[in-house]
């Protein structure tokens, strides 16, 4: 599984997660602080990475539009505030547990909680 990281979520979580050997990168990182939610998404997607957001309510609506529209993405992982917000390397672990389970990724219209 790979991962994007919205940018309300710290870029050291991508870091700590590459140090645990998951590929993961944040919107820090490749230039994308500033776009709008319906854009991190289409990124995401493009790149064929699972986006990964603490902003439960925007992306529980977009993956909805989704599947309305038959936008195929690779997979949501929405976090919750406290993990969003907290230790990043606690988020890192959470989302390494998550792809050592999913080894193949989340399917094309999936939307988890963490």
């Amino acid at each position: 599984m790979r991962f994007y990281l919205d940018e309300d979520l710290a870029p050291a979580t991508a870091a700590a997660l590459r140090r645990r050997g998951i590929d993961a990168i944040s919107a820090h990182e490749v230039g994308n602080r500033g776009l709008t939610d319906t854009a991190q998404l289409a990124f995401a997607a493009r790149e064929g990475r699972c986006l990964v957001s603490g902003n439960v309510r925007h992306f529980v609506r977009l993956g909805q539009d989704a599947i309305r529209d038959a936008r195929r993405h690779a997979g949501i992982v929405l976090c919750s505030s406290r993990l969003a917000h907290g230790n990043p390397g606690r988020l890192a672990a959470a989302l390494e547990r998550l792809a050592r389970d999913r080894p193949g990724g989340l399917g094309a219209y999936d939307v988890m909680y963490l």
